[in-house]
């Protein structure tokens, strides 16, 4: 019976995991590919390395392990991580994750002393450990093409501070504004994109190593000298929540859903602008393609699979969201389910940023266009109402005049500014000869010169105040 149940355990040792002398038989071929994360997590290979040396240093300054375990250990992790650089690593599926994969090959290169390395640790608190890392660097590269994508608005915003187009509410012409500070509206999105980004960083630069499993080590460890090696500004304060916390990764897709939201709006302005009916602008044909079977289309292929892709990113934060919803605390293995969607999220939006960036300076705009469609539709009509409440009138009574001359106007397929004195003052007889200056696109603009308004001279201040934000 004994040596029956000794060849099993042997059986179960072939898979090369640490944790296979507790079992009788070896993992099915299925439960290997079900349950194998080393598919996608082997993304975080250079984090994991970078762990591991930072916890080596530490175990070695705490006389965990000797001097000669350190330098073997540092010898061989950089070695693995050469090999990873150049394509030379063999992952294998059989071991599960890129922490068992790493471990294995350097337990390979340097004998005991890489068994030695996962004292005081557990791939509980090593996962979370790397998954930070990785997301920290993913932040930091994304506020940096946030800011490349802010610098492309702003420098189309500069050349369109006096460029009228119709400002729009319910997608109908409302009051007319310049093209320069419709741009700049998406500048404070990002910007307020970056300060949430910023926020996430900062919550999520804990250091979650040395929580172990779940409840810390008996081990003399050093928490805080491994989290100034690693750049974290602190530690994890409890062991349980620092292996089963998955906040960051959800406030990080959620401030993703949102900038996602923000190139949304864009992309659908962008693509309502390219259509004919519009004519406002076009977009650079690297942008675009054509079609199979119309020869005379142009189809804004970037701006809406942004729309799309927004979607899919808005999935991923609803994944992680009920992943987490009904875990207990620790650790579970649900929690392996984290990683696909985040680095789906990472990188779907990367590449997003990087391609409007670019896309931005292939913008060209129709003025003639923006400035035709500013006179359709009453654009000035506010303009007529706050002349009168000016000179005195109600607003509401106001509002009711203009509303009566806009119905007359349209009857007779003129612009506000089209009609004469005696019949503008049909509807009030406060209305005089200056009111034609009010009436004017430019002069409805002017008008608004105040922080935040429309005015050329306030959105140049505007703009200078983004250039100092952004440097």
């Amino acid at each position: 019976m004994a040596t029956s149940k000794k060849k099993k355990t042997s059986a179960a040792n072939k898979n090369g995991n640490t944790w296979s002398g507790r079992f009788d038989e070896p993992v099915s071929e299925l439960v290997q590919r079900y349950t194998a994360s080393v598919g996608f997590d082997r993304r975080l290979a250079e984090y994991d390395i970078q762990g591991s040396l930072a916890h080596a240093r530490m175990l070695s300054g705490a006389g965990i392990i000797d001097e000669h375990d350190l330098a073997a250990i540092e010898s061989g992790l950089g070695q693995i991580r050469d090999e990873i650089r150049n394509g030379e690593f063999v992952w294998l599926l059989e071991l599960e994750d890129v922490h068992l994969n790493i471990e294995k090959r350097l337990t390979t290169l340097i004998g005991d002393a890489g068994k030695r390395l996962h004292t005081a640790r557990s791939r509980n608190d090593q996962v979370a450990t790397d998954v930070r890392l990785y997301l920290r660097a993913a932040i930091d590269d994304i506020i940096g093409l946030i800011h490349s994508m802010q610098r492309a608005l702003l420098e189309l915003a500069e050349q369109h501070v006096d460029t009228v187009m119709p400002g729009f509410t319910h997608l109908q012409v409302a009051q007319p504004v310049v093209f320069g500070h419709h741009l700049m509206a998406y500048f404070e999105m990002l910007k307020r994109d970056v300060e949430r980004l910023s926020d996430c960083r900062r919550r999520m630069n804990k250091l979650p190593l040395g929580a172990a499993a779940l409840a810390g080590t008996s081990y003399p460890i050093n928490r805080k000298a491994v989290a100034q090696q690693l750049g974290f500004d602190g530690v994890c304060e409890n062991s349980l929540d620092a292996v089963s916390d998955r906040d960051f990764a959800i406030e990080f897709c959620a401030a993703a859903a949102l900038i996602m939201t923000h190139l949304s709006r864009l992309s659908e302005e962008l693509i309502l602008w390219m259509n004919p009916s519009f004519g406002f602008i076009d977009l650079a044909d690297r942008f675009c393609t054509g079609s199979s079977i119309m020869p005379q289309k142009k189809n804004p292929d970037v701006p809406e699979l942004v729309r799309g892709k927004t979607g899919r990113v808005n999935g991923h934060l609803v994944a992680l969201l009920t992943l987490m919803k009904g875990q207990p605390l620790a650790y579970n293995k649900d929690n392996q389910e984290d990683k696909e969607p985040l680095f789906d999220t990472v990188e779907t939006l990367t590449d997003t940023l990087r391609i409007y960036a670019d896309m931005l300076t292939g913008v060209r705009v129709n003025r003639d266009a923006m400035r035709a469609a500013a006179m359709r539709g009453y654009a000035t009509a506010t303009d007529l109402a706050d002349y009168l409440t000016k000179k005195g009138l109600p607003f509401r009574e106001a509002h009711e005049a203009v509303a009566r001359a806009v119905r007359f106007a349209d009857g007779s397929a003129r612009d506000l500014s089209a009609l004469t004195l005696p019949e503008l003052q049909e509807f009030s007889r406060l209305i005089d000869g200056d009111i034609y200056a009010v009436l004017t696109l430019e002069g409805s603009i002017d008008s608004r010169d105040h922080i935040g308004g429309t005015a050329p001279a306030q959105v140049r201040t505007a703009i200078k105040r983004a250039r100092k934000w952004l440097s």
